[in-house]
């Protein structure tokens, strides 16, 4: 981010040591518009077609102000000099341990023991099953032969109680007790 700051405070002085009458409005809509086109094709075209139009751009913006053309190219140039070194920068310099501080690496996974949605739970709202452990209020029900984790509406139900599936949301089963129902 301190980059980005300064590299933006770079381009605004560089625009503003060049501006003529009217020209700075126009010279900074190329460069924006050449930016946006560059991440237009990242995020959505992804063949480079774009991102070349909008690099064009962003050397028409820096090369205009200039005070003759062989300024003008050795701006351009200096600027595809200055991209190239930093990529070449990037490339060939150790890796730091800062963004690894600050970045996630772990994933939750199914290998790992995360398991987000089990479709199959959706199947037990409805049914019937019995309370193989003293809800208060989260026990264990039996249904069908399995054993699944609920909970009730906050009331406590004793072990060996019919329950029935009222909703299920995510891994989360709500259940109530039969005789709560009639």
């Amino acid at each position: 981010m301190v980059f980005g700051l300064l590299g933006l405070g770079a381009i605004s002085l560089y625009f503003m040591a060049h501006m003529q009458e009217g020209q700075m409005m126009w010279m900074g809509i190329l460069y924006l518009a050449g930016i946006m086109l560059i991440m237009i094709d990242g995020k959505f075209v992804g063949d480079g077609t774009v991102a070349a139009l909008g690099l064009i751009l962003m050397l028409v913006a820096l090369a205009w102000p200039s005070p003759s053309i062989l300024y003008g190219v050795g701006v351009a140039i200096a600027f595809v000099l200055g991209a190239a070194g930093s990529l070449m920068f990037l490339k060939f310099f150790p890796r730091r341990e800062v963004w690894s501080k600050l970045t996630l690496k772990d994933s939750l996974s199914s290998e790992k023991g995360y398991n987000a949605l089990n479709e199959g739970y959706k199947q037990l709202v409805g049914k019937e099953g019995i309370a193989q452990t003293d809800f208060r209020p989260t026990g264990t029900i039996k249904i069908e032969g399995k054993l699944y984790s609920a909970t009730t509406e906050g009331i406590w139900v004793k072990k060996g109680t019919r329950l029935k599936v009222v909703k299920v949301s995510g891994t989360h089963i709500l259940v109530q007790a039969q005789d709560e129902e009639e």
